[in-house]
Order: C-alpha cells, then structure tokens, then sequence
C-alpha cells in the first residue's frame, strides 16, 4: 500500500547512518557551544537553555529508538515475515522525527548565537521563530518533492489567486510581522530596554519584555502591561533611555529665598547629590542658576544615572536630603508670594495686600 505513494528506495536512501551521525554532531555542537560560550548569562537564561536541551534529548532518543527499528526491520525482512509492510511506515516516521529534532537543534544554535550579543536580558523570540518556520516549510517542501513526488510547482502557480485572498485577509497581520523583523534588523533596541513611544498625542512609556510576531509586550513603572502593535512602534517616534555606556541625565529646581547664599548653596547641592549612592560620580553633578526674579533665585541641579527606572527613586531622595542641607546650613528655600490688589474702596482709593 505504501509503495503506491512513497518512493521507498529515495526514503530508504535518506535514512543512512550518516545521516543520523550528523544530527548527532549537531546536538553535541550546540552543547558545547553551551558550555564554552554561554557561561555569563543570567540564571533564568541558564534554566531555560537547559529546559531546551532536556526536551531535544528527548526528541533525539525517540529519533534513535525509531532508527534502531528501521534498521532492524529493513535488516530481518527474511525473518520477521509479515512485519515487513510496516518497515516504510516506521521509515517514513524516522523520517519526520530526524526533521524535527535537525529544526530544534537548528533553531537552538540560532537562539545560542542570539544570546551572545545579549546574555543580560536575553532576545526576542521573533527572529528565531522565523528562522524556524522558514527552515521546516524548505524541509516540508523538499521531503514531499522527493519522498512522494509531486511537482510543487504548478500546485503553487494554480493557488495563486488563493494566495492573493489569504494576503489580503492577514494583511494586518502581516503588517505586523514584517513590521517586527524590521525592528528586529535596525536593533534600535531590545528586550530590556526602558523605551518612550510617541505617536501623536498618544504615548507610552516601559521596558521591553517581549517581541513577538504581531506586539511588541512593555511593561510600565507600576508593573502594567502595554501591549504595542509592530506597525504602531514602526511608525511611532521611540526614545531609548537604555543605551550602552550612556548615562541618563535629570535634574531638579530648588528655588532660594532672593538675598541667599548662591554659592553656598550650590556646594551643598552638589555635595549632598554625589553623596547618593545611584548618581554617578563621573560626570559628576553640578549646579547653576537657571532663573532669578524680586522673589526667589532658581537653582537647577545636573546629575546622571544608569537606570531609568531608578529615576522617580533616585528624584525623591536628591529633593529629600537636598531640603535638609539647605536647612542646616541656613539656606531658606523660597516661599510663595500672593499679591491681590483691588481697586474702588470705598474712598475711591485702590489698595494692595
């Protein structure tokens, strides 16, 4: 029965020893390049590499158990009698097992390789997942070529217009998708990332947690979730605030009473700033006047830090110990002045408070 839809002699032929010795070499290939290469990443990435290699040893002992069958079916057909009619259809599952373990360990080498430009937060799932859909339809294609026969090539001019309507109706999807590779390929940023989207007069602030075929996941300074369509962030105006070697910079106002301690103040300022454990010393902060009028002088402090996160944090403890310096050196910080004048008293004189 099997003989009328399968080549037997093209699917025996595949299934040679040296077929299996090289996905073999390949499982092993990516265990070492585990070992050597991939010592610094995070314990969450450890435990996730080595999820991925416990589910391929699996696969890869099934795929031996199904090729010691084969090999002892296709060896004892003198001996087994009627088994033998099963021996194609055990060849034919040897056959699709070898793909999938040959496209598991592939998309493993890839997501290894990934790693290594990103062994801190670890990298989006979507370059890998395209890689792995590419490599099983080539397989897919090429096993139902050679295996059964068939020409793919008229089959696939006469679903042409199938194509067009299937087109059409992911549009959005496929919108998206494209969308998130070309995110992927300029590497403006990754996961882990503190990000600004602006689009309009909507905006949106988080981390990168995830990329995948269709959003890109952040989540928020209260832990919420934003959830981005690829098109939205390809078309939006994103500021990073997690570039490599590039400190955040903020800053505060403090507005004195006029008449104070200029530079005094300032010294206290710069002094009680660099004193804050997450503000770099290098550059280090500094203070100056940014505004002065017959009520208050303002002045601005300039420091920097490494995390954006940090930045609501790192704001209320330079504000805090800011206010008690100044105090206890006695610098007074300005108050509010209210002037309310009315006119037409009942002298006919105006008067001020």
């Amino acid at each position: 029965m099997a003989e009328k839809f399968i080549k037997i002699n093209v699917l025996y032929g595949l299934l040679e020893l040296e077929a299996y010795i090289l996905i073999g070499c390949l499982l092993a290939t990516a265990w070492i390049f585990y070992r050597f290469f991939l010592k610094e990443v995070n314990e969450e990435r450890h435990r996730s590499l080595r999820n991925h290699f416990r589910i391929l040893l699996r696969h890869f002992v099934v795929l031996s158990f199904l090729f010691v069958l084969f090999i002892f079916l296709q060896s004892s057909e003198a001996q087994i009698g009627s088994l033998v009619r099963f021996t194609p259809y055990v060849a034919m599952l040897t056959f699709i097992w070898g793909n999938i373990v040959f496209v598991k360990t592939s998309r493993l080498i890839v997501l290894q390789y990934l790693f290594l430009g990103s062994m801190k937060h670890g990298v989006p799932l979507l370059l890998v997942n395209i890689f792995s859909l590419i490599l099983s339809i080539v397989l897919l294609f090429w096993g139902i070529s050679h295996i059964f026969g068939l020409e793919l090539g008229p089959l696939l001019a006469t679903s042409a217009a199938a194509s067009v309507i299937l087109g059409l109706a992911l549009q959005d999807t496929l919108g998206n998708l494209f969308a998130g590779i070309s995110l992927q390929l300029d590497r403006n940023f990754e996961i882990g990332d503190w990000l600004e989207i602006v689009s309009g007069i909507q905006k949106a602030t988080g981390q990168v947690k995830e990329i995948s075929w269709r959003s890109t996941t952040l989540v928020g300074f209260s832990d919420e979730v934003i959830i981005l369509s690829n098109r939205f962030m390809a078309n939006a105006q994103i500021s990073n605030f997690s570039p490599p070697d590039n400190p955040i910079c903020r800053r505060q106002i403090f507005r004195l009473e006029y008449g104070s301690n200029v530079e005094l103040a300032k010294q206290i300022l710069e002094r009680t700033v660099a004193g804050i454990g997450e503000v770099r010393g290098i550059p280090s902060p500094w203070a100056y006047v940014s505004d002065a009028n017959e009520n208050w002088v303002e002045l601005k402090i300039i420091y920097f830090i490494d995390h954006y996160s940090a930045q609501f944090s790192v704001g209320d403890k330079v504000y805090t110990r800011g206010i008690e310096d100044l105090n206890s050196a006695g610098v007074k910080l300005a108050r509010q002045v209210i002037e309310v004048s009315s006119k037409n008293t009942t002298d006919g004189t105006s008067s001020r408070l």
